[in-house]
């Protein structure tokens, strides 16, 4: 029997939690890509970019909290030179003081989508 990966984000089921909060307040989301309605959205690292941004502010939202609360973002891009579209969008978006990052450029991405996120939040904020 193999195991192929879902064809689309639409048909995955993925044994982890979005968010899981310590008892200390430290509030871990789980990657988020540039996915809409099911599939990953047209238009490049850019729509990406602002999409799995979306789903971040989403999923926080669900643990009612926002960028503000946000201390440690990773970035995961398909390729290092989508690194000043990613820089322009997230400077336009997360407000100051911006979170410590970590960028790294992988191999490959679930859905071969450009950029994942996840995040590290602070219930009370930085």
């Amino acid at each position: 029997m193999t195991n192929l990966a879902p064809a689309s984000p639409s048909q995955a089921r993925h044994p982890y939690s979005p968010v899981r909060e310590t008892e200390t307040g430290l509030v871990f989301l789980s990657g988020q890509l540039g996915i809409a309605d099911g599939e990953l959205v047209a238009g490049g690292v850019a729509n990406e970019t602002r999409q799995a941004l979306a789903n971040l502010r989403a999923r926080l939202a669900s643990a009612g909290l926002d960028f503000r609360h946000v201390v440690k973002i990773t970035v995961y891009l398909a390729s290092m030179g989508d690194r000043t579209t990613v820089d322009a969008i997230y400077e336009q978006i997360l407000p100051e003081p911006r979170p410590a990052r970590t960028c790294v450029a992988v191999a490959e991405l679930p859905y071969r989508a450009r950029i994942e996120l996840d995040a590290i939040a602070a219930r009370g904020g930085a």
